[in-house]
Formats: C-alpha cells, sequence, structure tokens
C-alpha cells in the first residue's frame, strides 16, 4: 500500500531547494536520487566550473552570500556549499529522502489531459499521482502518493546526449578512450589531469562544458611532453570574457527594464505589438555593438570562430558562455586547437570528417550535452508522456510551471533565463500561492494561449528556441507572475533606478 503525502517533490537541486523552502508548510516529501544535494553543482560540474554570473545575481531573496559584493564569480565547491548552508538555515534536510531514485509514477486521478476547462485545485484531497521510489539500500521499490507533485529533475546532467554515427563507425572501433562529460565529472583531479596528461585529447562541442573541458586538459599539457587539445566545433557560439562591452556594464543591455522595452514580450497589445516592431533596428543594433566588441576583444576571426548568427538568438537562447581566463592564451600557445565539422565520425585512430581528414587521438571526450526529456519521458506516464515533447520541440508550461494539460504536477527548471535560480525562486512562491488558493488559475485554454504567445516569441527571437529561454523578456514574465499573486510589479525604489538597475532576486523579497 502506498505511503500517502501531500506534495512530493522529484530532485534535489536548486530548483528542489527552492519548491522545498517555498512549501514547507506543507511538509514535503523531496526525493533525491543521490546522496547530495546540489544537483548539477554536485554531479556534472568539473573542477575549473564556476558560476557565470556574480554572487548577487545567484542567490535566494531570503538568504545573500556572504560576501555578495565579491566580483570574483563562485567556483562549483563555493555554490554547493551555499546552498547547503541554505538547507540549513531554513532545516530543509529533513525533508530530503537520498539515494531515493523515482523510477515510475502512476496517474491516479480522474481528470483527462484533454480538458480545456477550469485546471482544478491542487490539493484536492485525495491521491493523484502514485511514485515509485527505489533506494540504494533496498532492493525493492517503495509507492508513495500524493496530491501534487513538482518535477525538479533539471535539463542538464544524469542522462547524456550521445551523437548518431553511421555504422560501424562508432566509439566501439576506436582504440582509444572514449567519455562523456558526465563520466569526466566523476573523475578526481589526479585522475582527471592524468586521463589528458601526455596524450591527443579531441573534445567535441563549443558549449561551456566543452570550452572549460579544453581548458582543464590544455593545462594538463604544459611543458614539452604537451600535447594539443583539438575541439570539434559544429555550431559556433558567441562567448564573451567578462560583463563589461565597450566600458559599459552588460547588464545596460538586456537585462533592465528599459533595455527590455526594445524586445517583444506577450500580452502587449496592438499599438505596444507595433511600437515593439518598429524598434526592431534599435534590437539589431545593441546586438551589432557587443558583436563588434567581441570580435575586437577576442581572436575569433583568427581562430574561424565568429558565429554567422547574431549575438542576440545566443542570448536569446540561454546560450551565451563566459570564456574562463587564458583560454586564448593556450590557443596562441598551440595547446588547444579547432576544426569545424558538421559531421564526423570514429576511425581506428581517432576521429574522421566529411571532407576525408582524420584527427589521430588517444582521448575523445563528448561535450554534446543532455538529454532533460528523456529523464522525464523516461517517468511520465501516457497519456502524459507525449506532451513532454509535443512536435514543436517546447513544452507547454504556464508560468514555466504548469502544463495545462497534465493535472496536479508543476515543473520546476525547464523554461531557462539569464539567472535560473532567481526564477526558479519566484515560480515556487507563485506554485506556493497557487497551492494554498491564494489566487485562481485562469482556464486550461487559456493558459495554453499564453504558453503559445511565449513560444511564439522565442521562435521569432532565436533559431535555437527549443532551448525555451525567456531572456530577453525576463522582467515582464517576472511582472505577471507578482500580479497574479497581487504584488506590485515594479519593485525598484524609484523610477531611475526602475529603469536602469538590472533585476535580481532580492528584488522579490517577500511581500508583508
Amino acid at each position: 500500500m502506498a505511503v500517502f503525502s501531500k506534495i512530493g517533490i522529484i530532485g534535489g537541486g536548486i530548483s528542489g531547494l527552492a519548491a522545498a523552502k517555498q512549501l514547507s508548510n506543507h511538509d514535503p516529501v523531496v526525493f533525491e536520487a543521490t546522496d547530495s544535494l546540489g544537483g548539477v553543482w554536485k554531479h556534472s560540474s568539473f573542477k575549473s566550473t564556476k558560476l557565470q554570473t556574480p554572487r548577487c545575481d545567484y542567490e535566494f531573496s531570503d538568504y545573500p552570500w556572504p560576501e555578495r559584493d565579491n566580483s570574483s564569480f563562485p567556483t562549483s565547491k563555493e555554490v554547493l556549499e551555499y546552498l547547503y548552508d541554505y538547507a540549513r538555515e531554513f532545516e530543509l534536510l529533513r525533508l530530503v529522502r537520498f539515494n531515493s531514485k523515482v523510477v515510475e509514477i502512476r496517474f491516479v486521478g480522474d481528470r483527462q489531459a484533454t480538458d480545456l476547462g477550469d485546471y482544478g485545485t491542487l490539493l484536492p484531497g485525495k491521491p493523484v499521482w502514485e511514485v515509485a521510489v527505489c533506494t540504494d539500500q533496498l532492493d525493492t521499490v517503495e509507492w508513495y502518493a500524493f496530491e501534487f507533485l513538482v518535477v525538479c529533475t533539471g535539463k542538464y546532467g544524469d542522462v547524456p546526449k550521445i551523437p548518431e554515427f553511421p555504422h560501424n563507425k562508432g566509439p566501439e572501433i576506436f582504440k582509444g578512450q572514449v567519455l562523456h562529460t558526465l563520466d569526466y565529472c566523476k573523475l578526481n583531479e589526479e585522475a582527471s589531469t592524468q586521463l589528458f596528461r601526455g596524450k591527443k585529447v579531441v573534445v567535441v562541442g563549443y558549449k561551456k562544458s566543452a570550452i572549460d573541458l579544453a581548458l582543464e586538459c590544455a593545462q594538463a599539457n604544459q611543458g614539452p611532453e604537451g600535447q594539443t587539445c583539438t575541439m570539434v566545433v559544429r555550431t559556433l557560439h558567441w562567448t564573451v570574457p567578462h560583463y563589461w562591452v565597450w566600458g559599459l556594464p552588460f547588464y545596460l543591455f538586456y537585462s533592465t527594464r528599459s533595455s527590455q522595452f526594445l524586445h517583444e514580450r506577450p500580452n502587449l497589445g496592438l499599438w505596444r505589438t507595433a511600437l515593439s516592431n518598429l524598434l526592431s533596428p534599435a534590437r539589431k543594433a545593441v546586438s551589432k555593438i557587443i558583436e563588434s566588441y567581441l570580435v575586437w576583444k577576442l581572436p575569433l576571426d583568427k581562430y574561424g570562430l565568429k558565429p554567422d548568427h547574431p549575438f542576440e538568438e545566443d542570448y536569446a537562447s540561454c546560450q551565451m558562455a563566459i570564456l574562463p581566463e587564458n583560454f586564448f592564451t593556450e590557443a596562441d600557445k598551440g595547446n588547444i586547437a579547432f576544426k569545424r565539422a558538421s559531421k564526423w565520425w570514429f576511425c581506428e585512430e581517432g576521429v574522421e570528417f566529411e571532407d576525408k581528414t582524420k584527427l589521430k587521438a588517444d582521448v575523445v571526450v563528448l561535450a554534446t550535452g543532455y538529454d532533460g526529456k528523456k529523464k522525464l519521458k523516461d517517468i511520465i506516464p501516457e497519456p502524459f508522456r507525449s506532451l513532454i515533447e509535443p512536435p514543436s520541440g517546447m513544452m507547454h508550461l504556464y508560468r514555466g510551471t504548469i502544463n495545462p494539460l497534465i493535472p496536479n504536477m508543476a515543473f520546476v527548471g525547464y523554461i531557462e533565463s539569464v539567472s535560473n535560480l532567481h526564477t526558479a525562486e519566484l515560480r515556487c512562491k507563485w506554485l506556493a500561492r497557487l497551492v494554498d488558493d491564494e489566487f485562481k488559475l485562469p482556464t486550461v485554454e487559456r493558459m495554453l494561449q499564453q504558453t503559445n504567445k511565449e513560444m511564439e516569441i522565442m521562435k521569432r527571437t532565436t533559431r535555437f528556441y527549443e532551448r525555451s529561454c525567456i531572456s530577453t523578456f525576463s522582467i515582464n514574465h517576472s511582472d505577471e507572475i507578482c500580479e497574479e499573486m497581487g504584488w506590485t510589479s515594479w519593485r525598484k525604489r524609484n523610477w531611475l533606478a526602475e529603469a536602469f538597475s538590472p533585476y535580481n532576486s532580492q528584488d522579490y523579497e517577500e511581500e508583508k
């Protein structure tokens, strides 16, 4: 017989912690598959991994960093310590069941996925979901029943995304070692250094993990015995060396209310939509200003690393990466090389490309990302599983949280922003008030209309829209959440700060 509780939370990363804190008055049960909190900060980080934003942009509203004005970016270890300190401060560890992996979810409610009327109450007083949990200690499955489930398993980590290869051209024919970044993260510092030292290494990818990995490889290959690390790059993305552009702070370009006024946002109405269209040249000019700075500051042309798409498209898809120090210094020394290739496969000696060239390698590391949707589809039952990855490739999430067609279930951490902790916490505040019936959801049909508007904006803004990122209209997104909770949407002390200061978690402290 299933153990019955009101609320279950799956995942103990930043989203799971935010949900546990905001819903703590209901004593939720938090299932964490591993022995640690932190999610990607514990299990998908390298020794060199750092936060990509200043401390003040990555903190809970009621728990500021001890040194929040420190301009350096915290290491993954420091972020993990901060998350544990937060959990201890608010007594959240008592809610967490470690080494408890959710392996199956069953729907035992009575609402159909096709209902377009009222969504219904989140706590109906009877079980809606049954959850099967496997623990390390027991080779058995325990069942739990919940009125409401919050899924916080995240888009990254756990399930590696592995490229598909032609027959007899996969890793099995390569005589060297092949691993994914997920495997690399499990190595200690000595083992990771030994993996690269004196080896010909190929890193496949050109996003943040690949860039960090290439630098670690170069640092392990200093001296006369060192070998070159080659990055195989399929899609180029803009990278930035720091948060300054032509002497101006980066936030002025995208992270203030005035800068986001240039961008398209949902629910603008006819005249404001027309104004947004008229401002299109200004948006392009902002992107060009940043691109000109990056081309001047970084040797992108020298190495053939200048993307063909505008900077705005990477920012609008949350793919802007901060370059680690000395990355291009190592490239200039010959320790990091680049190979552009849209198609490649394995051969005995290394990798081969569509232009018939080959690259010898001892180690190939796949920095090819993660399959977060597979994690969801492995546990979400039909008929709801098909809603996780609809034909558009984007999941409908009202306020970034509720899929209108999936009853009594929330998803936190799947719609991205520049600061995922900030948006996760604000959505969990909204969710807690919704659970407590402080306001009502619109009809399922109206929620679908809202999510469709947001998706259409993403599609018009960036070719990488499937990443579901709200960075160009994040303040508007927060405004609508605040208004629905009955909060004031303009959070600054005066109109000057409102127009030209960036928003962060401290602006969304609890209203008394």
